[in-house]
């Protein structure tokens, strides 16, 4: 039915439908499956995420041998000084990053999250979507709805892009998310499909080049600080977008600029550890002290 965000706004456009329902008509399509078990199947993922989301606000999560990891205690710092109320952003960007880093924590600690994407990139769509449902009360069918369009976003990334940082680097793998996250918090704030793939825009342009530059190869940092701060870029992507700030460039060629840059980023620079932050002196001492412990 479509494949690319052109075609899927098309049949948006000639049937009068929001994105989730376009997206659904492509899984039918795709699976055989029928709306209401697509809506079930999302409701079990939503659960894995919330449940992520929640795990290391209250205490730290430590790594499989029992130690802490690099970002053990991150979401619960931030929670904790969210619950202050003294913070620049306010406390539901905080309590927001505080999810998105806990989603981190349990990935790192080899719990159990839902790729949205990746692993690397799993806390940003949970934090945005139960932010959202937390501060607007919003019905969970709604909430589904959004996650639905945000996983078609992803689809169509992965069909046309990468969602790799081996292959593209972090705008890829925390970028893609933020792009996905930023889709359907327009949805949940009553924009219109346009609005949405032009959110995903701004939000794929404001991640444009980063470097995928994990230290010591782990998915800890700067993998965590990029989940809280993607989610970010999601919500502020979207109030572009609501605001009226068009993208004058298609989403689709977007889209193709970003496979591009990420094909052009040396291999030092896509999650090999060799460059960015994982190449300092600093970086490479705990690269070191950490294969030293293992």
């Amino acid at each position: 039915m479509y494949s690319h965000f052109d075609s899927m706004l098309s049949l948006c456009r000639e049937r009068n439908w929001p994105l989730w329902k376009a997206v659904c008509a492509e899984e039918t399509e795709l699976t055989g499956q029928d709306e209401e078990a697509i809506f079930q199947r999302m409701g079990r993922r939503y659960e894995i995420m919330a449940a992520a989301a929640a795990k290391a606000l209250e205490a730290p999560l430590m790594g499989h041998t029992g130690r802490p990891t690099l970002i053990s205690g991150a979401a619960k710092a931030q929670r904790d000084y969210a619950a202050r109320g003294e913070t620049l952003c306010g406390p539901m960007l905080n309590r927001m990053m505080a999810r998105a880093l806990s989603c981190s924590e349990a990935n790192a600690s080899m719990g159990r999250v839902c790729a949205m994407p990746t692993a690397g990139a799993c806390g940003i769509v949970p934090a945005v979507l139960l932010t959202l449902e937390e501060e607007r009360g919003l019905p969970r069918r709604t909430v589904l709805e959004a996650l639905v369009i945000a996983s078609g976003v992803g689809a169509v990334i992965t069909q046309n892009a990468t969602v790799s940082g081996a292959e593209g680097g972090c705008q890829a793998e925390c970028g893609a998310a933020a792009a996905m996250a930023a889709a359907a918090a327009v949805y949940l704030m009553g924009g219109t499909p346009e609005q949405s793939l032009t959110a995903m825009s701004h939000a794929l342009i404001n991640m444009m080049g980063l470097v995928c530059d994990p230290i010591a190869g782990l998915v800890q940092i700067p993998c965590a600080q990029r989940n809280a701060s993607q989610a970010v870029n999601a919500m502020l992507s979207a109030d572009l977008a609501l605001a009226g700030m068009d993208c004058p460039i298609p989403p689709d060629e977007v889209l193709e600029a970003m496979y591009r840059v990420g094909k052009s980023l040396p291999t030092t620079l896509r999650e090999t550890a060799l460059g960015g932050i994982a190449g300092t002196r600093a970086g490479q001492a705990i690269a070191r002290q950490i294969h030293q412990d293992s």
